[in-house]
């Protein structure tokens, strides 16, 4: 624990620092609200309190009527290449517990962290899965009585995300949303505009119409139950049919079909209820797909696969009839109908010239409305690896191309955004893995900024990620959207990766940081993340808190969990020199300027052969009085490098060394010369980063 005595708030409250250094996140969620909120004030003034007031969480207000403090701090930009040389912490809600936490574990990351990115916070559907909406309702419990009592005009969860953002835009930090191209199957969303998705028939475990007519079919239970039901609240009018029905607007329409929207437990209910009728008549939403070919689906014939929930309901596993490599069903969930389909789609074939606009502008006037209540100044397009023409993309990219290009320039254009920028969820694999054909071709053609990539899914030192590092380096240097230097994230924290995270944790932040036109990305945890050589309880993962399953569940045990606490680690060696890797990065970043440019002198070698990497920056692009470093890296976890030689610095500059991810102890003090050929550097250790100053006697 700490308090506003503690030297390191006290140093932030200074401005000596941007962050409160030593603090573990931890440590910095068991503190009261109210005193991190005194310790911004300390530092930002009235900033703080004109973020909570009332003006400042008018969720019906212009955005561009805030005042100046609270508003995006790019909102000056006239595009969104900003991105691309952002720092970006993703942020589980489920993990911190409620969005007061936001703000208190934003204490704890340098300004060199300066893009927040808040994973999917919608109420959620069947399984409870963060990237399976059940509503575009806000979940409530992410609301955080420490911010009510604080500030009692923050009484809804809207207004509480917003005071968030506009804290997180005071301490000089952008702020994103995800953007989810598909829904739980059985969401409001689906339920309340059936037309919008894509539905089946299915009999006796198996599908047996999947053509435009079950529609029809779906439309007329939905209008049949509720005839029965009559509608969730007193006083609203029975529509006397589907066409009555779905002309209401559709917060009407929601309130007559699932009842108050306040009222979570009833709306759950009348929802559920809705979806047994449904299913009692074998209608059920398509799910969504991964992979090619994307479509042809089949019910798994295995029994072991059918899974019974609590409501008595059969869910059996769906699959694709012919499967390649990452063909893949994600059964709990439903993909916007976004195209028609050729011949009535009695051949799963989708028609990609006849885009169904009223889903484009359904999804792409949601996601404004979450941007403008949240004030956003990015998204990150979950599932942005999707791409289902088998032709690839077309000859001509027209504004029905993408649903993620789609909803970035609604915002950009139509609510007069141009700096509104789009990170993509996408892996860049060999060509026709996740997608038909090659996954940066799509990307550009997207307008994606800054795409995640694979560096996570790799050990530091190893062929594949040496391989990855220097093919993004390329990509950097030659494509629209920019690779993603990633660390860790929510999918890639759970026993399955623990090898990862084992060791070289420090090389890697240090590079991370100390690459500033190339962006970054680390998922909540990683400062403080155990060794695990045998696999942990899930409550220590932050991959199991994206679903809520709990440990008597059946439906995916593997992610069950028995306590809603996420458990962080207590690593506090690993803690310490990561802490002091930020110190230094953010003492040398101020130095360098905002507009340094990386010379590479040793790349990744893609062969595998080397694993040291060498940097400096280029002269011409740093700050007025900056002096040149030399950075250097063994990724080699396994060995030290011997002597190493550093071409490419002039002959007359001489290396001082400032920093090693091992500590100052391990530095040699003696300056390095030039040998006539190269500068020789002795035994950079296994999984050190070292850093040198440059000084040719200028």
């Amino acid at each position: 624990m700490t308090d506003a005595t503690d030297p390191s708030l006290a140093a932030y409250v200074a401005g000596r620092r941007s962050f409160a250094v030593g603090l573990r996140p931890q440590d910095a969620l068991a503190m009261p609200l109210g005193e991190v909120l005194g310790v911004l004030r300390a530092r930002h003034g009235e900033a703080v309190d004109l973020a909570l007031s009332d003006g400042a969480v008018d969720l019906d207000a212009d955005l561009a009527d805030l005042p100046p403090a609270v508003r995006s701090p790019v909102a000056d930009r006239t595009d969104s290449s900003w991105l691309q040389r952002t720092n970006m912490v993703g942020i589980n809600l489920r993990t911190v517990g409620d969005l007061g936490n936001v703000v208190k574990y934003g204490l704890t990351l340098p300004a060199a962290f300066d893009a927040v990115q808040l994973l999917p916070f919608w109420e959620s559907g069947v399984v409870k899965s963060l990237y399976g909406m059940g509503s575009w309702h806000i979940d409530g419990a992410y609301f955080s009585q420490e911010l009510y009592e604080q500030a009692p005009n923050l009484d809804s969860i809207g207004r509480q995300l917003r005071a968030v953002s506009n804290l997180l835009h005071v301490t000089g930090r952008t702020i994103g949303l995800d953007v989810v191209p598909h829904t739980d199957r059985f969401s409001e969303q689906a339920l309340a505009n059936p037309a919008l998705f894509e539905w089946m028939h299915i009999r006796e475990h198996r599908i047996v119409d999947h053509t435009d007519a079950v529609l029809d079919q779906v439309v007329h239970a939905i209008v049949t139950w509720l005839g029965e039901r009559g509608p969730a609240l007193d006083g609203e009018v029975l529509p006397t049919d589907a066409d009555a029905l779905f002309a209401l607007d559709e917060d009407t329409r929601l309130r007559v079909l699932f009842g108050d929207p306040g009222d979570t437990y009833g709306r759950t209910d009348r929802r559920i209820d809705l979806v047994k009728y449904l299913k009692w008549f074998g209608l059920e939403p398509v799910p969504a797909t991964m992979g090619p070919p994307f479509r042809g689906i089949e019910i798994d014939p295995d029994p072991d696969k059918l899974v019974i929930d609590q409501h008595g309901m059969h869910w059996p596993e769906m699959v694709i009839s012919e499967p390649q490599f990452m063909s893949r069903v994600f059964s709990p969930m439903a993909r916007y109908r976004f195209y028609e389909r050729v011949d009535d789609n009695r051949d799963w074939v989708i028609d990609f010239d006849r885009p169904v606009t009223a889903a484009w502008e359904y999804v792409c006037a949601h996601y404004a409305r979450a941007r403008h209540i949240g004030n956003f100044d990015f998204m990150r397009g979950d599932m942005a690896h999707v791409q289902m023409r088998p032709d690839g993309v077309p000859h001509r990219v027209d504004r029905y191309y993408d649903i993620h290009r789609a909803v970035k320039h609604h915002i950009q254009q139509q609510h007069h955004a141009p700096w509104f920028a789009y990170f993509a969820e996408a892996f860049l694999p060999a060509r026709d893995v996740f997608q038909f054909g090659e996954e940066l071709d799509h990307l550009e053609a997207a307008e994606a900024d800054v795409v995640l990539g694979d560096l996570q899914s790799t050990v530091v030192g190893e062929a594949e990620y040496l391989r990855r590092f220097r093919r993004y380096l390329d990509d950097l240097a030659t494509r629209r959207a920019a690779p993603s230097f990633t660390l860790l994230t929510a999918d890639k924290d759970d026993p399955r990766f623990d090898s990862f995270y084992r060791a070289g944790n420090e090389v890697r932040l240090l590079t991370a940081l100390l690459l500033p036109d190339m962006p970054s990305y680390v998922g909540l945890g990683f400062e403080i993340r155990d060794v695990h050589h045998e696999p942990a309880p899930n409550e220590h993962y932050t991959k199991p808190f994206v679903f809520e399953e709990s440990g008597d569940s059946n439906i995916y045990p593997s992610k069950a969990r028995f306590s809603d606490e996420y458990v962080w680690g207590t690593n506090q060696e690993l803690f310490d020199r990561l802490t002091a890797v930020r110190v230094f990065a953010e003492d040398l970043l101020a130095e360098l300027g905002e507009q340094v440019r990386t010379r590479w002198l040793l790349p990744p070698d893609a062969t595998a052969l080397r694993g040291l990497v060498a940097w400096t920056q280029a002269p011409d692009s740093l700050a007025v009085g900056a002096r040149q470093h030399l950075c250097v890296a063994n990724y080699d976890l396994d060995a030290s490098t011997g002597y190493v030689g550093i071409p490419g610095l002039p002959a007359e500059a001489t290396l001082t060394p400032v920093f090693s991810t091992l500590g100052p102890e391990t530095l040699d003090p003696a300056p390095v010369g030039h040998n006539g050929y190269f500068h020789r550097l002795e035994d950079v250790a296994a999984g050190e980063g070292r850093v040198y100053v440059l000084d040719t006697g200028a």
